[in-house]
């Protein structure tokens, strides 16, 4: 497994990254607080407080590399 911070400010973002992710057979969990959600759920994901730099746990057995290129525009600093 592999953690990761993201940040997913706008509406257009959260699109964007369920988009991106869903290419993926991994499994993606997004950790808030006592939360964890499915990151290809994007009703999940508007759940949560998104104002906030939220956890992504990535479950890949392989090909993280790639996935992990796909989520550069949506890592926080």
């Amino acid at each position: 497994m592999t953690a990761v911070k993201i940040s997913l400010n706008s509406i257009d973002k959260v699109k964007s990254f369920c988009n991106d992710i869903a290419k993926f057979d991994a499994e993606f969990d997004l950790v808030s607080g006592r939360y964890v959600i499915d990151a290809k759920s994007i009703m999940g994901i508007f759940s949560l407080d998104i104002s906030k730099p939220i956890e992504l746990n990535i479950h890949a057995e392989s090909g993280i590399d790639e996935i992990m290129a796909t989520l550069k525009p949506y890592l926080a600093e």
